[in-house]
């Protein structure tokens, strides 16, 4: 803000400038960007890509884009991506994950801790690595361990040294949901558990590992909403940036 003043000041800005820049918000007309969320929460506002339509995206990112903003951009399908790339090739598709990103600068943070990121099957792939590419794109490190659900359990044991150094587990699960509670008491750090709509009919498009999740006896499992992969990274980096500014 004193930098936007000093140019008013010296005749570099006229008021009306300065005004549309000090704006907490631009109103585009179907969407309102929001480019003080970064400076409230410590992020840019992200995109929820599903539902809108390809010039919509397009109009909010080139409107982040012009501040200086990262952009991130979820729920958006192969077809809909390949449209966007076509006029915007500067951002990148992370295809298994369905997120568009790009970055205004590359940080230079470099952290120390990681975030374990647990996915009970390979048809759970999708959410787990939109919790994957959220959380690394927001700055943290992370470590994958896919394919490890509680149907072959020594696949998990494997490695639960390795997540046990973990700051903060993602655990992502359909079917029973039963990982997160199993992860829960391995470990003694925060569990953020993510139900999945993967499984047959009595899973009934996920509620049923949502309420196995939810009436979890292991301590330290905090549940989001039913495929919310994106809720799932974004807690997770919030955990894993607090660590980090304990260690400091």
């Amino acid at each position: 803000m004193e930098n936007i003043l000093r140019q008013v000041q010296e005749g570099k800005l006229t008021i009306d400038e300065a005004m549309k820049v000090l704006k907490p918000y631009e109103d585009l007309g179907f969407a309102k960007v929001d480019h003080h969320r970064k400076k409230r929460q410590g992020f840019p506002e992200f995109i929820f890509g599903e539902g809108k339509t390809p010039e919509q995206i397009m109009a909010i990112f080139e409107a982040m884009q012009k501040r200086g903003d990262d952009v991130v951009v979820t729920r958006v399908d192969k077809e809909k991506a390949a449209e966007i790339l076509v006029k915007h090739p500067e951002l990148t598709y992370h295809e298994t994950a369905r997120i568009l990103s790009w970055k205004a600068v590359d940080s230079q943070e470099k952290r120390t801790g990681y975030i374990a990121i647990l996915c009970a099957g390979t048809s759970d792939l999708p959410v787990a690595e939109e919790a994957a590419v959220i959380a690394e794109l927001l700055g943290s490190n992370v470590r994958r361990f896919y394919d490890v659900g509680v149907a072959g359990i020594h696949r998990l044991l494997d490695h639960a040294e390795e997540i046990q150094g973990a700051t903060v587990s993602v655990v992502v699960a359909g079917m029973e949901g039963a990982l997160a509670s199993v992860v829960g008491g391995l470990v003694s750090h925060p569990v953020i558990a993510v139900p999945t709509s993967v499984g047959y009919g009595a899973s009934f498009n996920g509620v049923s590992a949502l309420l196995t999740m939810l009436n979890s006896c292991a301590s330290g499992v905090s549940v989001v909403n039913i495929d919310n992969g994106f809720g799932g990274g974004y807690q997770a980096v919030l955990i894993d940036r607090l660590a980090g500014k304990g260690s400091d």
